[in-house]
């Protein structure tokens, strides 16, 4: 009877195992199928012939996807504002939520009920340009940081996983002697690394894949970041069938133009930026659970 549970058991696990699996499939193979592409020539590519293997492999897109500063220019730009706005809007969101965790706050739950109301609404496009273009922010990186230094829905994350913190160790702080600047960032924020990092990585993605705000703002070209640039790459290369140009040069040769398509420049434009955050996720995935079921715990 042990044994026929056993069994029954491992036949229930395998089963869950490649119900995982196949939903990891169905998340990653377009991504794949994307990097084929992206590697593939020319006439697979229109033709709908590249599934998970690039066809007649080259490496022409890419080499004019990188050609000229241009790439690495953007990529400098989107570098700094994804570092700078995270680890700001790190510590701006912690300071924010650090007050709001402590039920003998006063004035808490009006201060509550006015984030949510943020959160839900805002002032719009329109009101959002005037104002940057009166500060005098327009085609500056400010523009594309400071709008998104705070985000309510992480604050609420932080402050809940604040409140979930014994209460003891800001009373022995207290007693030593340590005001709330001090207990925050030297006890308080050293203990919630698991949080920080699901919260830096959350700003870190938003800031990185911003296209939307550097459209609106930003009109000199040595400014744009790699979002803003690749859209302009792609649209350039919708227009290399018809026109033969290339935005960088001015001109591109017939050779190139063979090799190139739009769907193989968009796949390698997805694919290069990216890469970046594939490559840091990995670095703090592990913080993932533990700061988001430890931070949603509470409302």
């Amino acid at each position: 009877m042990v044994e026929k549970r056993a069994a029954g058991f491992y036949i229930v696990e395998c089963l869950k195992y490649l119900v995982m699996i196949l939903f990891a499939l169905t998340t990653l193979l377009p991504f794949v199928n994307l990097i084929a592409k992206s590697f593939s020539g020319e006439a697979p590519v229109i033709s709908g012939r590249v599934t998970f293997w690039p066809l007649s492999p080259t490496l022409e897109t890419y080499r004019w996807v990188l050609k000229g500063s241009s790439f690495f220019n953007a990529l400098r730009v989107s570098g700094i504002i994804t570092v700078t706005g995270a680890l700001g809007a790190v510590v701006l969101t912690a300071m924010t939520a650090f007050p709001l965790s402590h039920p003998g706050f006063r004035g808490r739950r009006g201060v509550l009920y006015l984030w949510v109301f943020i959160m839900l609404f805002n002032g719009g496009i329109v009101p959002n340009y005037m104002l940057y273009r009166t500060l005098g922010m327009m085609d500056t990186l400010f523009s594309l940081i400071l709008p998104g230094l705070v985000n309510v829905y992480n604050m609420f994350l932080i402050k809940n996983y604040f409140e979930s913190l014994p209460e003891s160790l800001e009373e022995a702080a207290r007693i030593d002697g340590a005001n709330n600047l001090r207990t925050l960032f030297q006890i308080v924020l050293p203990i919630s690394l698991p949080m920080l990092a699901t919260i830096t990585l959350f700003y870190a993605v938003a800031y990185w894949n911003d296209y939307f705000t550097a459209r609106l703002y930003i009109s000199t070209l040595s400014r744009r970041p790699l979002q803003l640039y690749l859209y302009d790459m792609i649209n350039n290369a919708l227009r290399i069938m018809d026109q033969g140009l290339d935005a960088n040069t001015g001109a591109i040769s017939a050779d190139e133009v063979m090799n190139l398509t739009p769907e193989t420049v968009r796949s390698a434009a997805i694919v290069l930026s990216t890469l970046p955050i594939l490559m840091v996720y990995p670095f703090l995935q592990k913080y993932f659970v533990t700061g988001i079921v430890v931070g949603s715990v509470k409302g």
